[in-house]
């Protein structure tokens, strides 16, 4: 997920996102420690848009308090 389709995101919406994201990711983990997934990358790249989306939620919430 690119940062500009983040911006376009509620702050709800990136908080459900990242729950979700977050439940992702601990799947891809399980999945990988029994079989190990085709593309690996792809747990970085979960981990990579997560800290995206927590970038960007703190972000707004730093601009709501000034």
């Amino acid at each position: 997920m690119k940062i500009s389709e983040i911006k376009e995101l509620s702050t709800k919406e990136i908080a459900e996102r990242i729950v979700s994201e977050k439940e992702k990711l601990v799947r891809m983990r399980l999945n990988h420690a029994v079989t190990p997934l085709e593309n690996p990358i792809l747990i970085t790249e979960a981990r990579k848009t997560i800290a995206r989306l927590n970038t960007e939620l703190r972000s707004r919430v730093l601009t709501e308090n000034k």
